[in-house]
């Protein structure tokens, strides 16, 4: 039986469940991160690489350039300096004729005259112990101070802009060494330069 009074209602229904959009599936970070540092490692990896290849090959031409020798009576430069073989003696035995401070060789004395101008702007030190002699094997010999002493005092001097000097350079060798050539060098780290003396 129905009440006229109320009229008849439908069951309530529960309300329909909100609709929420799925939650973005999250994307994984961890390979980005490893990849970029990969990526880094590569970068860096690779001008290494490309800067020590420049610097080997910028070695090896200077190489190149310091083993060449120029013809003798050249003049050759090296940094600020200007260098000129202008006469090489025979070996002797001794250098100086003072009998106190002569210089007795283990082997032989090879002496090699040149002229030397300060090319810079400003005053430069020559140093004689910066220059070395080759042999025909491809051997350096260091420059002997003391005898080159005996023959000009100018073996260590601060040379002004645009002047020369001459100097002498003595180098203690074994007897019967073939002198190929003298390297020149405005400095100790200089690259140097070669001029053949034979």
């Amino acid at each position: 039986m129905t009440n006229p009074q109320h009229p008849q209602q439908p069951w309530p229904t529960q309300p329909p469940a909100p609709h929420y959009p799925h939650p973005p599936k999250k994307r994984r970070v961890w390979p980005w991160v490893l990849g970029g540092f990969f990526l880094c490692i590569l970068v860096l990896f690779g001008g290494c690489t490309l800067l020590i290849g420049s610097a080997a090959n910028e070695v090896a031409k200077q190489e190149e350039k310091r083993t060449i020798a120029e013809p003798l009576g050249t003049e050759v430069r090296d940094g600020k300096f200007a260098f000129q073989v202008t006469k090489v003696d025979p070996p002797v035995a001794t250098v100086g004729t003072n009998e106190y401070l002569k210089k007795e060789a283990q082997g032989e004395y090879v002496l090699v005259y040149v002229d030397i101008t300060n090319s810079a702007d400003k005053p430069q030190t020559y140093l004689g112990d910066n220059q070395k002699l080759v042999d025909d094997q491809g051997r350096l010999y260091s420059h002997d101070t003391a005898a080159a002493y005996n023959v000009i005092q100018d073996v260590v001097t601060e040379i002004n802009p645009g002047n020369k000097i001459s100097a002498v350079l003595a180098f203690d060798v074994p007897k019967g060494t073939v002198p190929a050539a003298v390297e020149f060098h405005d400095s100790a780290f200089s690259g140097g330069v070669r001029v053949a003396i034979k």
